[in-house]
Formats: structure tokens, sequence, C-alpha cells
């Protein structure tokens, strides 16, 4: 199982630090990975095809420019999507041949500037997945030193356990948020708990600021309610509330605003009341904890 403490409790994601957001230059870049560091943010969370697979070498030139020590930080990536527009694919799929998948790490190693990937991830489940090809790929990857630990991303404990029958998996990144607490209920969580894997959410304040219903409504105003009484903001008590979860969290926050990125790590030393969390799930739900 991963060393789970070398993760920082809050993990910076890159997703929008390039073409699918803000486009950040490479001083800016560097500027946001000192602040990372500066709060104690030490886990930059990647996948292959950010950017249109161009962000892993956006952040690799930033990180060779800060001259950040590569002990100092950990880094994960992902692989698997096959996008149709930026591969000339003739449909967008999902690709896990042993091969692949060591040419994907290898690439990823290339353009991040790094000896070693801390954590490496099957970015979506394939139904042509075979465990035979997966473990071949990830035991080669580990015994050259290439990757440390191996996980998945948006997997369910029947798709986990199928790999398993050849390798380990100590990590599933999946979405989990106050509008999206599915992952509570399918068997999610539990087998992470049951198996000691380590447990990432993405999209952590899932569709509160995009959303506009009945359901937003509800627990914006339950969050209102509780401001005042945890002296924290919106953002914070949505991260509060997916940190409580015995699981054991660790989200990846996707801003790259300074300040709120400060903001997200502050949230890890709220400790909301029992009734205060079910209360703000009872919002989530529309209807009277059973």
């Amino acid at each position: 199982m991963p060393t789970k403490n070398k993760y920082s409790k809050i993990i910076a994601g890159t997703m929008t630090w390039g073409s699918w957001g803000k486009k950040l230059s490479t001083t800016q870049m560097v500027e946001l990975m000192n602040h990372c560091l500066a709060l104690g943010i030490s886990t930059f969370d990647h996948a292959d095809i950010y950017g249109d697979y161009g962000n892993d070498a956006e952040f690799g030139k930033a990180f060779v420019k800060s001259g950040i020590d590569r002990a100092k930080i950990q880094l994960i990536t992902k692989c698997g999507i096959q996008l149709k527009q930026s591969r000339n694919n003739k449909v967008g799929h999902y690709q896990y041949d042993s091969a692949y998948i060591i040419e994907s790490a290898e690439d990823s190693l290339k353009k991040l500037h790094t000896d070693y990937l801390d954590l490496f991830l099957l970015h979506r489940p394939s139904p042509l997945m075979e465990p035979e090809e997966i473990a071949k790929a990830i035991e080669t990857l580990k015994s050259d030193g290439k990757i440390i630990d191996f996980g998945v991303s948006n997997f369910t404990p029947s798709q986990i356990a199928m790999v398993e029958t050849r390798v380990p998996v100590v990590c599933n990144q999946v979405e989990y948020s106050l509008t999206h607490v599915l992952p509570m209920y399918d068997g999610t969580f539990d087998d992470c708990i049951t198996k000691g894997r380590m447990a990432m959410a993405w999209s952590p304040l899932g569709a509160y600021f995009r959303a506009e219903n009945d359901r937003q409504r509800r627990i914006k105003k339950m969050i209102k309610g509780l401001m005042d009484k945890y002296g924290a903001d919106e953002s914070q008590l949505l991260l509060a509330f997916i940190l409580k979860h015995p699981v054991g969290i660790y989200p990846v926050v996707g801003t790259s605003n300074k300040k709120r990125l400060a903001d997200s790590f502050k949230a890890a030393e709220i400790d909301l009341e029992l009734q205060d969390w079910f209360l703000l799930l009872e919002a989530s739900q529309g209807e009277p904890v059973p």
C-alpha cells in the first residue's frame, strides 16, 4: 500500500494550468508551484491528456526553471485516454496494452523532466482491459524505478478486483463532492477502507458553483448558516464535508488562484460536527437521512 503521508493532504490539480484553462506562462507556473510548496501543498496531479497532451511538457519546463528539489514534491499522472481530436484517432477510446502503458509513462517522465513518478494511474476503465497486459507494464515500470505507486481512476470495486488478480492497486481517484456522493454508497469507499487504498477526489467542489438548481439552493442555504460558526467560506465547508469521511480523502483542487489554494489548505483544519455533516448531506439529498 502507498505511504499516504508522503502525499500532501490537499493535492494541486494541474488540468487548468495550461491550454484547457488559464494558459499560464512558464514564469507563472513557477510562481504557482512555489506558492503551493509554501502552503504545504507538495503533490501535483497530472494526466497525459491535459492541455491536449501538452500540460506535462509545460509543467516540466517550469519545474526545471524553478530549481525545486524533486524529493520535495510528488508527481501523479494518468494514462489510457486516446482523444480523437488530438491524435488523429478515428474515435475516442482507451488503450491499455502493455507497450502503450509503458510508452505513456516514459513520455510523461520525459515531459515532466523527472526520473520517476510517485503515482501512476489508469485514467478510466476500458471494457477491453486485460489484467495480464496491465500487470506486465506496471511490473516493468516498477522494476526499472520509473514509478513508485500504481493506481486507477474512476474504477468500480469489481474492476479493481479484476486488475488485482495480477497486480496490486494502491489508489482510486474518483469524482466525489457534496453534489456527487455516490462513492459513499456504491462500494467505492468501502473497498478503499477494506483494502487500505488511498482515495482521491477530483472535482471536490462538485457542481456547487456551476449549477443553479434546487439542490444547489438547498446546500447554499445550509452552508450560509454554518459559515459564521466555523469561520469558513463556502469552498472550505464543501471540502470539510468530504474530508470528514473515514476513508481519508485527498482532494484534488483544480484552481490556479493563489488565495483559493491557501483557503483550500486551511479547510483541512475544519472538523465538522457530526450533525452539521448530516445537515449538509440532507440538503444535498433533498430528504431526511433515513
